[in-house]
């Protein structure tokens, strides 16, 4: 069963606030979080400001409104298989111990990053999921949160480049969030105008950027339950890496160069910059950054 609390976000929090009667933006707040153990505390339940199932089933029977989608969040996590040719991909059965992620500075149409890897001339580079995104120029949402996974679990691709570990790109989980990065006078590293709404500003700068194509609620959440599968599938540590960072160093270093994790020393969850010192994937926005908290 999910647990709903600060720092979720996505179309579950939306419906839930619905049925609280609370402004429903998807992303689950200090005012959400009031409002859920005011709804507690009237309840006789337990008030911990958290959306269990307890919680879900009270705000079911006393309201109009059907949750059951929430309540059985086996639902939540569709994963389409969109294989890359054999011979673009490393075959084999190999043990992660690391999940990266990136974003693609592209496409918010996951497949078509697939495609693209497919019959690009740089050899076996790839991750094993894509995550959909919004489109910067005019918010197209159309694969917003939709999870593609480019090659059969257990298999290989190449996404981290060079590091001072060769064993991390073969014992690790790759995650592409499609996303276009870092923004400028408006516009991306691609001269394509974003539009207002897709922007959003960190507080301090991020390897020289303050302005940032941002990772979509629905993104945010696929992530979110991706991580939590891939955890449990590969026995992953999701508190080791950028979750420990952020709570000792700041979210701003947490995203930034580690040189344990770039030697492959620290086995858990790290982004692409956590490893390199010349790219720009994650960003620390702040919503990300709530998610991860909740982990």
């Amino acid at each position: 069963m999910v647990v709903y609390k600060r720092g979720s976000v996505g179309e579950q929090v939306k419906q839930i606030q619905k049925a609280l009667g609370i402004k429903a933006d998807g992303i689950f707040g200090k005012g959400m979080e009031d409002a859920v153990k005011k709804f507690q505390q009237e309840n006789g339940l337990t008030v911990d400001g958290k959306v269990g199932q307890k919680t879900l089933e009270k705000l079911m029977s006393n309201m109009d409104t059907d949750l059951s989608p929430i309540v059985k969040p086996e639902s939540i996590l569709d994963i389409e298989n969109y294989y890359l040719p054999k011979n673009e991909y490393v075959s084999g059965k190999f043990k992660n111990d690391y999940i990266i992620l990136h974003h693609t500075a592209g496409w918010d149409n996951p497949k078509q990053v697939v495609d693209y890897w497919a019959k690009d001339s740089v050899g076996r580079v790839a991750t094993e999921f894509v995550i959909g995104g919004q489109r910067c120029t005019d918010g197209r949402n159309i694969y917003d949160g939709k999870i593609v996974r480019a090659y059969p679990e257990g298999n290989q691709g190449y996404h981290i480049g060079a590091s001072g570990s060769t064993y991390m790109n073969t014992h690790s989980v790759g995650i592409e969030l499609c996303n276009m990065g870092w923004v400028k006078n408006g516009k991306t590293y691609t001269g394509s105008i974003v539009r207002p709404d897709q922007i959003v500003s960190l507080n301090e700068p991020f390897r020289g950027y303050i302005k940032w194509h941002k990772y979509s609620d629905k993104q945010i959440q696929s992530l979110r339950e991706l991580l939590l599968y891939i955890a449990k599938r590969d026995n992953i540590d999701l508190h080791k890496g950028i979750y420990q960072w952020i709570k000792q160093e700041g979210a701003e270093k947490a995203f930034d160069f580690h040189q344990d994790a770039y030697d492959g020393k620290v086995k858990g969850m790290l982004c692409h910059s956590n490893i390199r010192k010349d790219k720009f994937d994650m960003s620390p926005q702040p919503e990300l950054i709530d998610m991860i908290l909740t982990l």
